[in-house]
């Protein structure tokens, strides 16, 4: 029978080659401790062996956790989210970004406003040419229908699409002022705007009634107003007004006779005769001011 290698007989018992713990094992090139991985390095110190290592699935069921997990979470969406520590900084960036919000509107309305000023006067000054404009009354021909300091609106357009009437209020340039010196600019500008604003009123307008409209005869006799012989109902008129007898007049052609409520402190057509329907500025409708006289004419 031939020999059977060292070790390999069947009948010696089976030995198991793993070291037993702590000890040492006998290598070609000199002696292993147990304890080193099979690269032959040592675990430093207070190291936990790989067999006696936990798994991170017992950690958390321990209650521990894994400061690089907590470090690298990541949200359903798969986009890395970085926790940062410290002294709070990243929280307080919204309050900043908030605080830059709220001044940057603040900033562009002032530099906003000029512009603003700007384009409200030239509304109010279209408006003014083309539609309304406010009147100051500063006399009294027009007791007690209107009183000094009071401010109507007059509507430019009235008398584009019709004819002025017995009874209406109109606002017209005086036949008394015919001053044609310049102004300049400046004097200009400034005007239109307190006219618009309704702070002034043109030197050369005046406002009062229209009695009597083209082809109608007026006529004042004892105390009344008479049109094509007929007695005019004025019930504007305060008690007790008298007036000197006139006439009889025959309005021309587009032209209107007016008179002041105050007929005893009136400068009109009785003066300075019948008001060409060209010189009409338009038809005061309304009080705006004071507002406890607010109403229309």
């Amino acid at each position: 029978m031939g020999e059977e290698p060292i070790g390999s007989s069947a009948d010696e018992p089976a030995t198991d080659p793993s070291p037993a713990p702590g000890e040492s094992v006998f290598e070609p090139g000199g002696v292993r401790p147990a304890d080193s991985d099979s690269s032959g390095a040592v675990p430093p110190s207070g190291a936990v062996p790989p067999s006696e290592a936990v798994p991170p699935s017992e950690v958390g069921a321990a209650g521990g956790a894994d400061p690089f997990d907590l470090a690298r979470s990541e949200p359903a969406d798969g986009s890395e989210v970085t926790h940062a520590a410290g002294n709070g900084d990243a929280g307080d960036a919204p309050a900043s970004a908030a605080v830059d919000t709220d001044v940057e509107p603040s900033r562009s309305f002032w530099r906003e406003l000029p512009v603003l000023i700007v384009v409200a006067l030239l509304v109010a000054v279209l408006i003014k040419t083309f539609l309304v404009q406010a009147f100051f009354i500063p006399s009294a021909s027009m007791h007690d229908t209107l009183l000094e300091g009071d401010r109507v609106m007059v509507n430019k357009l009235a008398f584009r699409f019709g004819e002025p009437g017995t009874g209406d209020v109109i606002v017209f340039d005086s036949p008394l002022d015919q001053d044609e010196s310049g102004e300049n600019f400046l004097g200009a500008v400034l005007r239109n705007i307190g006219e618009s604003l309704g702070l002034s009123t043109p030197d050369s307008a005046l406002i009062k009634r229209v009695v009597a409209v083209e082809g109608e005869t007026l006529e004042i006799r004892d105390g009344a107003v008479l049109v094509d012989g007929i007695p005019l109902d004025e019930p504007y008129l305060p008690p007790g007004v008298r007036m000197r007898d006139f006439g009889p007049v025959l309005v021309p052609e587009s032209e209107v006779f007016v008179m002041g409520d105050n007929r005893n402190q009136s400068e009109d057509s009785r003066r300075f005769g019948t008001v060409p329907e060209s010189d009409i500025i338009g038809r005061a409708f309304v009080i705006v001011w004071p507002p406890s006289r607010w109403g229309g004419l």
